[in-house]
């Protein structure tokens, strides 16, 4: 993209990221987004969720900076920021549901990193960069090379290395990596993961963007509905089949690996226990920053499949022949709309109502009725001699989903797959059928 002055000024007027930058609360809205969807790295949370978190935010910054800092509240702050002029936050209805929840935008979250990467940073490294590219374009080069004798070659190359340092560390040379390269390659590494995490919101939006273009072309076609097909869903779904789909799904199989999980596991546990990296005093969250990455793909992947399902729907029968009923009629009007510009009837042939204003004097207004006020009378109460059962008050079983849920999660962490008598044996049922029952629920969904 060129940085000339009309893109920067397009850029300026429409993108959310920079109205986000020059927003008046910009401060509070960069902050509390951070806090609640990108430090806990928090996909959706529901309305309700995220008013009563706004409210204690503004509660704790009206008492620091006055009463009339923030006046608006916070369900009316969270509207305007999800509202199309802004664009800070997607706010829709999620399967099954009548609660609004509210996402980040990807622009919002560019904005949050950007924000991030203004802070000074006390290292800088650059070794482990340049390392990166080297690797990314010796990849590049080998994989695209169609030559037998070269690939062949370069593999040669490549073993004549791994056999050389396997005869120095026989030989007791053991090369290790000082404590600044440590540093270097760990925070490229906490770089990357980041950016990892923030890509998926944008994969999201792609796929949604890919998901509406596609309905567009259905709306709009005019010819059979057999070529529509062949055009769309000839050969391949068209999102899944998209270049965002074929990277996302090269990834998605790749972490899904049992065994690459265990070794980032078992990586991550080694590196974290450097005595070079715990002086840097990473997030302990950094431990499970691969099932971060699960549970964010995860989330991505039911958003493929969904708009997958939603596109087949869209192409029923009844879809589709309402769809053409509604372009019929924009037809027949425009063809009547251009009939009549040639020779426009006489007289009044559209009329509208005259434009009037409803007036209502003070006085058809009601009077103010006082409400009747009630008498109670001093009565003294006597104890009542009557028998009732009251367990039946004390015997409600409330079942927490949430913590089932959280038991399974955390189950899976450490393997891949867990029976459900092995998860009681762990976590005892403490109220009977009831939380069985909600454990089957769970795995069936």
């Amino acid at each position: 993209m060129a940085l000339d002055y009309s893109t920067l000024d397009l850029l300026r007027q429409n993108h959310p990221a920079w109205r986000l930058l020059r927003a008046q609360h910009a401060p509070l809205v960069a902050s509390f987004l951070h806090r609640v969807f990108i430090a806990p790295n928090v996909r959706t949370l529901s309305q309700a969720n995220l008013v009563e978190k706004l409210e204690d935010e503004l509660f704790a910054l009206r008492r620091q900076l006055g009463d009339n800092a923030f006046p608006g509240s916070a369900q009316s702050y969270l509207n305007d920021w999800a509202d199309n002029d802004k664009g800070w936050l997607r706010k829709f209805y999620p399967q099954g549901e009548d609660e609004p929840h509210y996402d980040l935008t990807p622009a919002t979250e560019k904005a949050l990193a950007w924000l991030e990467s203004l802070s000074e940073r006390a290292f800088v490294g650059t070794e482990s960069r340049l390392l990166t590219l080297f690797e990314l374009l010796r990849q590049m080069s080998a994989g695209s090379q169609a030559d037998p004798e070269v690939r062949i070659a370069e593999l040669n190359r490549r073993r004549d290395q791994i056999d050389s340092e396997i005869e120095r560390i026989h030989a007791g040379d053991i090369t290790l990596l000082d404590d600044t390269a440590l540093k270097d390659r760990f925070q490229q590494f906490l770089q990357l993961a980041r950016e990892l995490l923030t890509d998926f919101r944008e994969v999201e939006q792609n796929f949604r963007t890919l998901d509406r273009q596609v309905r567009e072309r259905i709306a709009l076609w005019e010819g059979g509905k057999g070529e529509l097909l062949e055009q769309i869903m000839g050969q391949r779904d068209a999102i899944a089949d998209s270049d965002q789909g074929r990277s996302f799904r090269t990834f998605w199989d790749f972490l899904m690996s049992q065994s690459r999980q265990e070794e980032l596991t078992l990586l991550l546990d080694e590196v974290l226990a450097l005595p070079p990296v715990v002086e840097m005093e990473p997030e302990p969250r950094l431990r499970r920053v691969h099932y971060d990455w699960l549970e964010a793909g995860e989330h991505t992947q039911r958003t493929v499949a969904r708009l997958s399902g939603q596109l087949r729907k869209f192409l029923d029968d009844k879809a589709w022949l309402e769809n053409r009923r509604i372009m019929e009629i924009l037809h027949g009007i425009e063809s009547k709309a251009l009939a009549l510009r040639q020779s426009p009837p006489s007289g009044n042939f559209m009329p509208l109502d005259d434009a009037s204003a409803s007036i209502e004097l003070p006085l058809e207004r009601p009077l103010y009725r006082p409400p009747f006020k009630p008498l109670i009378e001093a009565i003294a109460l006597d104890e009542g001699d009557a028998e009732i059962d009251t367990a039946s008050l004390y015997a409600q079983v409330i079942v927490d989903r949430t913590e089932l849920t959280g038991n399974i999660r955390k189950a899976l962490q450490e393997r891949s797959q867990i029976s459900l008598g092995e998860l009681v044996a762990h976590h005892p049922l403490r109220h009977g059928l009831a939380e069985l029952v909600t454990y089957l629920q769970i795995a069936g969904e």
